[in-house]
């Protein structure tokens, strides 16, 4: 008495049901992304180009040479930690760091703020709209 194999179903592809999700997620963001609002055409944008880039007033400002600044004048972390106490906000920092500064010196400044006390370092930084 021979045994027989017993014939195997195939499987079947478990790529129909990815491409199946994938193609209702493309059609899920093509209508959430035309029902956001756009832009009005007839609205032209505020051009920044030609404005002075100046730090916010009370804010630390990082130098490139790693010098912290406030009000224009060469401050210690201690000293512009204590300088935020006095505005509404408390401790929280704000800090404006040169483009030139590298990585490493920011977040070592802003570890340094840390320890002085700073419950919090914002990063002030520039925004741009491109049209």
């Amino acid at each position: 008495m021979a045994l027989t194999k017993r014939a195997r179903r195939p499987q079947s592809e478990p790529t129909i049901a990815l491409i199946n999700i994938v193609f209702l997620m493309l059609v899920f963001f093509m209508i959430a992304g035309a029902l956001a609002p756009t832009l009005d055409d007839e609205i032209s944008l505020i051009d920044t180009a030609e404005l002075e880039g100046r730090a916010p007033p009370d804010t630390a400002v990082l130098r490139k040479d790693g010098s912290l600044m406030l009000r224009g004048v060469a401050v210690t972390a201690e000293q512009a930690v204590s300088a935020s106490q006095e505005r509404p906000n408390g401790l929280d920092v704000r800090l404006v760091a040169d483009r030139a500064v590298p990585a490493k010196v920011l977040m070592a400044q802003v570890s340094q703020l840390r320890a002085a006390g700073a419950q919090s370092v914002w990063l002030v930084t520039e925004r741009g709209v491109e049209q």
